[in-house]
């Protein structure tokens, strides 16, 4: 394994009113090509914020960020929404599915982005069979998501993350609004995905997941205080 993400003191304020408030603590984490790494804490610890920071899909106050071995740190919009779309999969604990499109139109979508439109329409299609059948459910493809469970929306979901074969999946809280056995079918699916290779960085509260991990940090009050 090589390295594919290493934070060096990252340190993120977020402006409240007349005061700052410092959310992370000079963060210095790195992640291995191929790891299995999850984020815990209470709410409030910061995890969520990390995960975004990871994922560009917010910015820190102060260190670097190296990912797939680029310095990182003073990338624009453009460059960090391209690095997004074609190298990170994202898996949120809501779905964010868009209930006036298919199920194969949904997965479909990040393949969309001006980045990829040289896909021509039949690898689209050839792609979005491909994952909707890693997940098991290419016999939902004409459906819409308000016909599906939770746990189906959730595998559709994983779908998406996959179609434009990133290097890392990032999930927020994935099982969070699951039951238990529906919840260990959807790790059992990232740990898949994980022995394939994919990176996998993810945020729970639940300890009982960590047992799908080979890395576990620990945040309280913005500070890495344990790594597993």
């Amino acid at each position: 394994m090589n390295k594919l993400v290493e934070l060096v003191n990252i340190n993120k304020f977020y402006k409240l009113k007349d005061q700052n408030l410092h959310v992370l603590k000079d963060i210095n984490l790195t992640i291995e090509r191929g790891d299995f790494l999850m984020i815990m804490g209470k709410s409030g610890s910061g995890k969520t914020t990390l995960l975004n920071l990871l994922g560009f899909l917010d910015h820190f106050t102060s260190g670097k960020y190296i990912f797939n071995e680029k310095d990182v740190t003073y990338l624009n919009e453009n460059q960090r929404s391209e690095l997004r779309n074609i190298h990170m999969g994202f898996i949120f604990q809501q779905f964010h599915l868009i209930d006036s499109l298919t199920i194969g139109q949904n997965v479909e979508l990040p393949m969309l982005y001006k980045e990829r439109n040289h896909i021509s329409k039949k690898e689209k299609s050839h792609r979005v069979d491909k994952y909707l059948d890693t997940v098991g459910l290419l016999n939902k493809k004409k459906q819409t998501p308000s016909e599906l469970s939770g746990g189906q929306q959730q595998r559709i979901a994983i779908a998406r993350a996959l179609i434009n074969d990133p290097y890392v999946i990032f999930a927020d809280e994935p099982t969070g609004a699951l039951d238990s056995e529906t919840s260990e079918d959807i790790m059992n699916i990232l740990k898949k995905l994980n022995e394939d290779n994919k990176t996998i960085i993810m945020v729970t509260h639940d300890g009982d997941l960590t047992k799908y991990a080979n890395k576990v940090i620990h945040l309280k009050d913005g500070l890495i205080t344990k790594v597993d």
